[in-house]
This record gives structure tokens, C-alpha cells and sequence, in this order.
């Protein structure tokens, strides 16, 4: 009885490794495969980048972020935009992507294989994102500059603000813009974004129409007037005779041998003026 357990577990240990060796052996053309494949897989990335790369060079394409001014954009940043080696690396993790999901094709895992092709499947989404991200960006920045740069023409005090607040409004909805273009639910974002940027807006319009209304009327009293009369000219205004010393967005300073007097800027718009030459 005990030589007949004896033999049945010896069996038993046999059979196991009989099934292990069987398993292996029915692996092992399919693990060779895969090898071969990534082998082969590997060196074709490599060619296939070594000819995208020459190719980039012939087109010079790392002179455009200095044609584009991006430096500007980016500020002080130390980041420093390279196309070249962007695009290298970007084609380079999606050809391993692509060759993953063969390999795994060709070892049947198919799990593998489906989800690495949904992420694939997902690129263009986050690519077009990030584009529309970056061209907002630019643009916002174009809008700050416009506006900093009307408000200096203009002689207008408050450009910084009213740049700073224009573009990040704008990056703002560009943000969640590009979120929603990968995918992202943004409702939530958009609905108290929607209440938020209203709030502002509407606070920053009573304030700018109620509060500062005598303010803008004065700085474009200021900047017609500086139209029409210079630092320098002798005029009469109110039987009273003078060169005009300064002129701001306030007063006028006229200076003779007299004396000197400053004249509220709406003097200026509202009374007829004589120029002396």
C-alpha cells in the first residue's frame, strides 16, 4: 500500500513537470518571436528617426521659435522651445506605441494590444489640446501687448492692468477650451467660470463707468488737446496770454512775464483758444 502512494505522488511530481515543460515549449517560438520582433522593431525606430531627423535639418525648423519671438512669450522662463527635438521625441514614443502593440498582438495578449490602441487613438485629441493651448497663449499675449502699447499711444495710465486683466481672461478660457478638446469635462468649470468672469466684468464695468467717468472724460480732454496745442506755443485764452509750459491729462500750465497759471484741462475744450505765432 505505502510502494502504491509512493509511485501516485512520484506520478503526480512527474506530470507536473511534464506540463510545465509542455507549457514552456508551446511559449518559447512565441517568446523568440516577440524578441526578434523587438529587435527588429528597434532598429527600424532608429531609422526611421535618423531619416526624420536629417530631414528636419534640411528645413532649419529650430529657427522658428525665434521667428516667432517665443522667447518673448515665455518671459524670463528658462525653457527654451527646440521643434526638432520635440517632434524627434514625439515620433519616437509613438512608433514604441505602435510596435508595443503589434508585439503584444503577436504574444496574444490582446488586452494589452487594446489598450495601448485607445491611447494611441487618444493622441490627436491631447496634441490638437496642446496646439490650441500654446496658439491661445500667443494670442493672449499679442492682446496684452496691443493693449499696453494703445494705452502708452494714448497716454492712458492703468495699460499694465487692463493688459494683465485681458490676458488672463483670455488664457483662461483657452485653458478650459483645450481641456474640453482632450476630453475633459469641464460643466462644472465652465458654469462657475461663467458666473465668475460675469462678477468681474460687470464689477469692473460700473466701476469704470460710475467711478472713473470725470478720470477718462479729463485724460481725453488731455490727449485732444495735446492734438491741437504743443509744449512751447504762445496762445490766449480768457484775455489771458502765455506759452504753454506743460500740459497733461489734467491741467495746462501757462507761463509770462506776469506770472504763471494752471487751467483746469476742460478750459481748454470749452473756451475758444487763439494761437500766437
Amino acid at each position: 500500500m505505502s510502494r502504491t502512494l509512493q509511485f501516485i505522488e512520484l506520478k503526480t511530481d512527474f506530470s507536473f513537470l511534464q506540463n510545465l515543460w509542455t507549457n514552456f515549449a508551446t511559449f518559447l517560438p512565441q517568446l523568440l518571436k516577440g524578441i526578434a520582433f523587438l529587435v527588429v522593431g528597434w532598429l527600424l525606430i532608429k531609422f526611421i528617426l535618423f531619416l526624420v531627423k536629417k530631414a528636419l535639418g534640411f528645413t532649419n525648423i529650430d529657427t522658428l521659435p525665434e521667428k516667432l519671438k517665443v522667447d518673448e512669450i515665455l518671459g524670463e522662463s528658462s525653457v527654451k522651445i527646440q521643434p526638432t527635438k520635440i517632434i524627434i521625441t514625439t515620433l519616437k514614443w509613438i512608433l514604441i506605441l505602435v510596435f508595443v502593440i503589434i508585439g503584444a498582438e503577436l504574444l496574444g495578449l490582446r488586452m494589452v494590444s487594446e489598450q495601448l490602441s485607445n491611447l494611441i487613438a487618444y493622441l490627436p485629441k491631447l496634441i490638437a489640446a496642446l496646439i490650441l493651448f500654446a496658439v491661445g497663449v500667443y494670442v493672449a499675449n499679442l492682446v496684452k501687448k496691443a493693449l499696453i502699447g494703445t494705452f502708452k499711444s494714448l497716454e492712458l495710465t492703468g495699460g499694465n492692468l487692463v493688459g494683465n486683466i485681458a490676458f488672463y481672461i483670455i488664457s483662461i478660457i483657452v485653458t478650459v477650451t483645450a481641456l474640453n478638446q482632450a476630453g475633459v469635462n469641464t460643466d462644472l468649470i465652465t458654469n462657475n467660470l461663467s458666473i465668475i468672469l460675469g462678477a468681474i466684468l460687470a464689477s469692473f464695468t460700473i466701476a469704470f463707468g460710475l467711478g472713473s467717468r470725470d478720470v477718462i472724460k479729463r485724460l481725453l480732454f488731455g490727449y485732444y488737446s495735446r492734438k491741437n496745442i504743443q509744449q512751447g506755443d504762445k496762445i490766449k485764452i480768457n484775455n489771458f496770454e502765455g506759452v504753454v509750459e506743460n500740459i497733461d491729462n489734467i491741467c495746462v500750465t501757462l507761463q509770462n512775464e506776469k506770472g504763471k497759471i494752471i487751467l483746469p484741462i476742460k478750459e481748454i475744450v470749452n473756451n475758444k483758444i487763439e494761437i500766437i505765432n
